[in-house]
């Protein structure tokens, strides 16, 4: 293990009590999508960077004395002000890959968050309404975690970055 990966294993040990090797390597080699799939892919990535530039020159458009850089900044700040706390992207991007799910199929799909800690972020997700509990009557009486359409519209619009980190990262790759 070189530096740089034990200092990613001193800080992952640090936030979880899961197995280091789990935390620092994927399970799967990447991903190998057909040439023409893969091109699509890229092809989106790019469309969605230049509809990127778009919008920030509309929102551009419209400074005056004032509107300003610095207002802009905290508002994209406080819009993301969710996505920040740790394990929301998680959950988000579990409940929309995975579908529904109940609370210890989530468990298992977020390695290495407690108990504790997920019914925290689930409950804080509720709140900003990105997920909804739905409670099926028993007997036994099932909890099942589903993403609103708001969470839904947050999904796809993260879509396309993960795939673009995907790429980056290797994680998927042209035959």
């Amino acid at each position: 293990m070189n530096r740089i990966e034990y200092v990613v294993a001193l800080r992952c040990i640090l936030y979880t009590r899961y197995i280091v090797r789990n935390l620092l390597y994927m399970s799967r080699k990447p991903v190998t999508l057909s040439e023409k799939d893969f091109n699509h892919v890229q092809k989106s990535i790019v469309e969605v960077q230049r509809r990127g530039r778009s919008i920030r020159k509309i929102f551009a458009a419209y400074y005056d004395e004032d509107v300003d850089i610095d207002w802009e900044v905290d508002a994209a700040v406080d819009s993301f002000e969710m996505f920040s706390s740790r394990w929301t992207i998680e959950i988000l991007a579990a409940l929309y890959i995975a579908g529904d799910r109940r609370f210890n199929e989530l468990r298992t799909l977020l390695r290495g968050i407690s108990s504790r800690t997920l019914s925290d972020k689930l409950t804080t997700c509720q709140e900003h309404g990105l997920v909804e509990r739905v409670v099926d009557e028993g007997p036994p009486i099932r909890v099942t975690y589903r993403l609103t359409t708001h969470g839904r519209t947050c999904g796809r619009l993260l879509g396309p970055l993960v795939a673009y980190m995907k790429t980056h990262k290797e994680l998927i790759e042209s035959e």
